[in-house]
């Protein structure tokens, strides 16, 4: 089975789109960097080395350096699919950026995309 055409996409051909999509809704390129580095573990350099080196999602997600243990914590629905349902892992994994980016675009607070706790003054 021939694999799906988003695996040999470039990642950074998508990259841009994200900022794109962020900025359209006053949100930054700086947030897209923080949940990306969040999601994937890769620091700046190392992000900014994947995008540099137009390597295709299927080798950002192999060489990202820890996914985040809290990924998992990511619900909803992009492109009419649950992805907390999705079995192939390249792919939810992928879907898994999708929806932190949405949730970017959307207003949400960054404490609430990379799913941290807020502890409320005393």
């Amino acid at each position: 089975m021939p694999k799906h055409r988003i695996y040999t996409t470039t990642f950074a051909s998508v990259y841009l789109l994200y900022v794109q999509k962020a900025e359209r809704k006053n949100r930054t390129k700086e947030e897209v960097d923080q949940i990306i580095c969040w999601l994937t573990g890769y620091d700046q350099t190392g992000l900014q080395q994947q995008i540099e080196q137009e390597n295709d999602f299927e080798t950002f997600f192999d060489e990202a350096p820890t996914m985040n243990p809290n990924r998992s914590l990511i619900k909803g629905v992009v492109c009419g699919v649950r992805v907390e349902e999705i079995e192939e892992p390249l792919m939810r994994e992928i879907r898994y950026l999708d929806k932190l980016i949405d949730e970017l675009a959307k207003g949400k607070s960054i404490e609430k995309i990379l799913r941290q706790q807020v502890i409320a003054p005393q």
